[in-house]
């Protein structure tokens, strides 16, 4: 294959890695160049270090045991908001009546931050999993139940009575307008709830349990081991990386559907 044609298609992703590896490498570089003082020293690490911490922890089942903990309370907390935000904000942006009695509740329940309602759920469900997942559930709910309401009150009028001249009813009317136009609003919701999730597990495992990866780097942090922490954070941002890229490709598969199903009707 023609190099110059590789380059050109994957150019982004070619200048990101190259970037990473540049300040991998001056990272690695700074005990090198600088003798750092010995307060800061005790609180510096580099790539190498970080590496061969993970490879350790790998070994010897930690990072497995941690990850499988988080894993679940991401993946609970981020589905149980998904069956509750979606249809709750189609339903609001459908409905007058329901976007009256709950939109006050809603705006100031998103205004309010996450963690104030950590101390409860630990009082009401202990230290375990249920805590954690709630409050992944309470941090990823509201973006994704606005977004999707915001998408669905966007949605062109001319399109809906178009529809309902035709003689369709409500769920007909979701089905071929009203969910395609709102992909747009619901992707980026998506994200803000991942986002918003990830940020949830954290929490709630540097506060509310004893197993996970925001617990393992609780715990380093505690005992000064630095290299461990910047292993912990390395996985979340994988994680989030990971996650972010999935999105992108749902994205892309729900906009080739998107046209078609708006003009099939």
């Amino acid at each position: 294959m023609n190099p110059r044609r590789i380059f050109a298609e994957h150019e982004s992703l070619i200048f990101g890695i190259g970037f990473i590896i540049v300040l991998l490498v001056l990272w690695e570089s700074i005990p090198l160049w600088y003798t750092l003082p010995r307060g800061m020293a005790l609180f510096f690490t580099t790539p190498s270090r970080i590496a061969a911490s993970f490879y350790e922890l790998l070994l010897d089942g930690t990072i497995e045991k941690h990850f499988y903990v988080s894993a679940v309370a991401f993946l609970a907390g981020l589905a149980l908001s998904i069956i509750v935000g979606l249809p709750l904000g189609l339903l609001m942006g459908r409905s007058a009546t329901l976007e009256h009695l709950l939109d006050p509740y809603v705006t100031a329940a998103n205004a309010t931050p996450r963690i104030v309602f950590l101390p409860l759920l630990i009082l009401w469900f202990g230290i375990g999993i249920w805590s954690k997942i709630l409050i992944v559930f309470a941090g990823a709910v509201f973006p994704l139940l606005i977004n999707t309401y915001v998408g669905v009150k966007n949605v062109n009028r001319v399109l809906v009575n178009v529809v309902r001249s035709f003689g369709a009813n409500e769920w007909q009317v979701m089905k071929i307008v009203v969910l395609p136009n709102s992909v747009p609003y619901i992707i980026a919701g998506l994200r803000l709830a991942i986002g918003r999730a990830i940020l949830g597990v954290v929490v709630g495992e540097f506060f509310g349990s004893s197993h996970g990866l925001g617990y393992m780097i609780a715990s380093a942090a505690t005992n000064y081991k630095v290299d461990v922490v910047f292993v912990g954070v390395a996985i979340f941002m994988a994680m989030s990386v990971f996650l972010t890229l999935a999105i992108k490709q749902l994205e892309s598969r729900l906009a080739s559907w998107r046209p078609e199903a708006a003009k099939s009707f």
